[in-house]
């Protein structure tokens, strides 16, 4: 599921939420994984969260910022988990956090704010989101071949 990249201009949240529900399936279709997100306070990260989500099964009611209690679990196949960095800071407090081990686990963890982590976990996703406008947004992905889009977008999710 390597490879160097693929860029994506999402007009809308729904877009963005497809793109994320997108990539959701070609990782849960995986076994396990981390996906790092980065961008700025409001990029739309948490947006793309729900509909990566969406694809196992979760309802976009039931994610939101994980800002407060930093890790949210899912009970899906494979598990999931949602980490919010936000008020994370130095290595110590990850380790006080056990990010390590949600890394380690066999399931399926987003970050956001994945830049507290300082070096992204080998074979991790990146996606980084910025402004390409009032309502778009710039979407690049690092970490999954070309050929896995294709068959994923054949599949539909």
């Amino acid at each position: 599921m390597r490879n160097k990249g693929r860029r994506f201009v999402s007009a809308s949240a729904e877009d963005t939420k497809g793109i994320g529900r997108r990539l959701g399936g070609l990782v849960r279709s995986a076994g396990s994984g981390t996906v790092c997100l980065y961008g700025e306070l409001g990029a739309g990260k948490t947006t793309f969260i729900k509909g990566f989500a969406s694809a196992f099964g979760l309802a976009e009611r039931d994610i939101g910022s994980a800002s407060f209690v930093i890790v949210a679990e899912y009970e899906t196949t494979p598990p999931f988990y949602h980490v919010d960095l936000y008020r994370i800071e130095g290595e110590e407090a990850l380790d006080q956090v056990g990010i390590w081990d949600y890394l380690e686990t066999g399931g399926v963890a987003v970050i956001e704010w994945s830049e507290r982590l300082g070096q992204a976990p080998e074979g991790a996703v990146k996606v980084s989101i910025g402004y390409a406008g009032e309502n778009s947004r710039e979407i690049s992905v690092e970490g999954v071949g070309e050929e896995d889009w294709n068959n994923m977008q054949s599949r539909k999710t």
